[in-house]
C-alpha cells in the first residue's frame, strides 16, 4: 500500500489527482482535517511519514513544504514552478528518454512539468537533442489553453454569470515574455536562447494546443516533413501516452479540447518541406498537469505508468 499524502488538495490540480488515485486499492490517501489544513506542525508530519507526497501548492509554499521534509525515504512530487530548474530535482518528463525515465524512477525529488512547457519540449527538444534544429535556433511557440489552467480565480472569473463579455474571445497574455514556463522549457530542450512564446487563454474549461513553426532551411541537412514525423514516430514509438498522427490529420481542423479528460498527448506534422508546422495536444489537467504527475509516481514505485490513467 502506497501512502499519500496530497498538499494542497483543494486546487485545482489536488483535486484530479486526488480524483485519479481514490479508487486504487494500492493506495491510502492522508488527508488533514479542515483545521489543520494550514497547521505547519501536522503537514509537516504528513509530509514525513507519507510514501509520496504531492505539492500542490503555489512556489513559495512549495518551497516550505520540501524544506519540512526529514525523513530521506520520503518522496515528494512538486506540481509547482518552484524546482523545475533545481538541483537535485528530477524533471518528470519520462517520454524525453529511457535515462530520464530511470532517473524519476529512482528519484525522491521530482518536478512536475508546467503544461505549456509540456507541449513545446514534446516537439523541441527531440529535434535539438537529435541534431536535426541547432540550440540557437529562433523558436516561436503560440499555446493555446483552457482557463482551468489558471486555477479557481480564473475558473470562476470565466465561469460567473454576469463575466465581462471579452471573456468569450480567445485572449493573448504574458505579453512581457517573461512567462514562468520559459527557463525549464530552455533547459529541458538544451537552447541557448528562449522563445518567442505566445500564450493564449480561451473560454474552454481544459485543452491545450501547442505549435512551433520550423524553416526547414535552419535544419542541419535536408529534411522533408514526412522525414520529421516519421522521426517523431521513431522517437516516441516506446511511449504510451504519446501518439503521432497521420499526414491526414493535419489538413483539417486541430481542436484543442478533444483529449480532456485523458493523459494521452498527439503530435501532428504538417506543412511543406519549407516550413513545417509542428502541434501538441493535450489536456492541460492531465498530460500537463496531474495526468503528468500520477504517471510519474507510478514510475517511481515501479508500476504500469499507466495505472489509473487509461
Amino acid at each position: 500500500m502506497i501512502e499519500v499524502f496530497i498538499d494542497g488538495k483543494e486546487g485545482t490540480t489536488g483535486l484530479q489527482i486526488y480524483e485519479r488515485l481514490e479508487k486504487r486499492d494500492d493506495v491510502k490517501i492522508v488527508a488533514l482535517p479542515e483545521d489543520k489544513r494550514k497547521d505547519v506542525a501536522a503537514r509537516k508530519e504528513c509530509l514525513n511519514s507519507a510514501d509520496v507526497s504531492f505539492l500542490c501548492l503555489p512556489d513559495a509554499a512549495a518551497i516550505e513544504a520540501a524544506s519540512l521534509v526529514e525523513n530521506p525515504a520520503a518522496r515528494i512530487i512538486d506540481a509547482s514552478t518552484a524546482h523545475r530548474t533545481a538541483d537535485g530535482w528530477v524533471y518528470g518528463f519520462p517520454e524525453l528518454s529511457q535515462k530520464r525515465r530511470e532517473e524519476i524512477a529512482r528519484a525522491k525529488r521530482v518536478a512536475n512539468p508546467g503544461c505549456h512547457a509540456t507541449g513545446f519540449i514534446s516537439l523541441v527538444a527531440p529535434l535539438v537533442k537529435g541534431g536535426i534544429l541547432p540550440d540557437d535556433y529562433p523558436f516561436v511557440a503560440n499555446s493555446v489553453t483552457g482557463y482551468s489552467g489558471g486555477g479557481k480565480k480564473t475558473i470562476a472569473q470565466y465561469q460567473a454569470a454576469d463575466r465581462d463579455y471579452t471573456l468569450a474571445s480567445p485572449r493573448q497574455y504574458a505579453t512581457g515574455q517573461k512567462h514562468k514556463h520559459l527557463p525549464e522549457m530552455v533547459r529541458e530542450c538544451g537552447l541557448k536562447y528562449a522563445p518567442i512564446f505566445n500564450p493564449i487563454i480561451c473560454d474552454i474549461y481544459s485543452g491545450m494546443c501547442v505549435t512551433v513553426p520550423v524553416f526547414s532551411r535552419f535544419m542541419t541537412k535536408k529534411y522533408s516533413v514526412n522525414d520529421i514525423r516519421q522521426y517523431f514516430a521513431e522517437y516516441y514509438v516506446s511511449h504510451n501516452f504519446i501518439k503521432i498522427m497521420s499526414e491526414e490529420a493535419t489538413e483539417g481542423y486541430i481542436p484543442s479540447n478533444h483529449l480532456c479528460g485523458t493523459n494521452n498527448m498527439e503530435i501532428y506534422v504538417g506543412g511543406n518541406d519549407e516550413r513545417i508546422f509542428l502541434a501538441s495536444v493535450f489536456d492541460n489537467l492531465g498530460k500537463g498537469a496531474s495526468g503528468a504527475a500520477v504517471q510519474n509516481m507510478n514510475i517511481m514505485f515501479g508500476l504500469d505508468e499507466r495505472t489509473s490513467l487509461v
